[in-house]
């Protein structure tokens, strides 16, 4: 399977941030990374992913995380949460039920409102239909912990997608699709670039980079992919990190993200577009 795959990883609100500084950066330098054949998103990947297909430019997408909070809620993954979603995870050999667990433990956390963080969800997204091209977006059933590919012939609506993907256990309700509930699709991979495997240029956008697991961490789905991949991991430089700041839910920190992300973007056009020119 030939041609270009942009996978973007998970990351919160800043992660949305930085990724549009990112893809903004580089368009302005010659490197249109929303020319993909493949778009694959990831929690705020999904975000991401479902705003550059809409027709909007990345200007604008930019300018709207330099807007203020808009609809957006500041939340934070407490010292504790952390620890029983990591006890969750990791708690059994098997991936799979480890996000069983994560998914429990989702199932059981007290959030707000399904409909309040749909509403949300929402207002990130300029349409609210699928994009007429290949996009995908990750995330995982609460119930047996399968990894689910939504895509625009999966009979989801892409906000209950893009919802699913971000739904973070712990901090956001699971989402409900058709009587069976979802959780983020980074409980699997903060990335998942597994699913950019067959194409022979993939750039990786990854606001974290680290999982709980080893085996579906950045590193090891890279070195997983085909000989001969053409692959570029961009992850956050230190400005960016210091940007981005300890709490990746707070919207206080997504313009000070984005402009750390368009800043990065002028020392990366060599290196993306290396692996990105035909």
């Amino acid at each position: 399977m030939a041609g270009r795959a942009l996978v973007l990883g998970g990351g919160g609100v800043t992660g949305v941030a930085w990724e549009l500084g990112i893809l903004a950066g580089l368009a302005e330098a010659g490197i249109d990374l929303t020319a993909a054949d493949l778009i694959v998103g990831t929690s705020a990947g999904s975000v991401v992913a479902a705003q550059i297909t809409t027709g909007m430019s990345l200007y604008e997408l930019y300018e709207r995380q330099l807007d203020g909070f808009g609809s957006e809620v500041a939340a934070r993954m407490s010292f504790g949460t952390i620890l029983k979603l990591g006890w969750a995870v990791l708690g059994s050999r098997d991936p799979q039920k480890g996000r069983v667990r994560a998914g429990a433990m989702a199932l059981a956390a007290r959030t707000v409102p399904e409909s309040e963080r749909r509403a949300i969800i929402a207002g990130r997204l300029p349409v609210h239909e699928w994009p007429d091209r290949k996009v995908l977006i990750t995330a995982v059933a609460a119930d047996d912990g399968e990894f689910v590919v939504f895509d625009q012939y999966s009979g989801v609506t892409l906000v209950d997608a893009v919802g699913a993907s971000c739904a973070v256990p712990g901090v956001w309700p699971p989402v409900t699709i058709n009587g069976r509930r979802y959780v983020d699709g980074g409980m699997r991979s903060p990335v998942n670039i597994d699913l950019g495997a067959g194409y022979d240029q993939v750039v990786v956008l990854a606001p974290i980079s680290t999982s709980l697991r080893r085996e579906t961490g950045v590193a090891r789905q890279v070195a997983a992919l085909p000989k001969g991949t053409r692959v570029a991991v961009v992850e956050p430089d230190q400005a960016a990190r210091t940007a981005i700041g300890r709490n990746v839910l707070d919207p206080a920190h997504r313009a000070p993200a984005a402009r750390a992300g368009r800043r990065q973007a002028d020392d990366l056009v060599r290196k993306v577009g290396a692996v990105w020119a035909s």
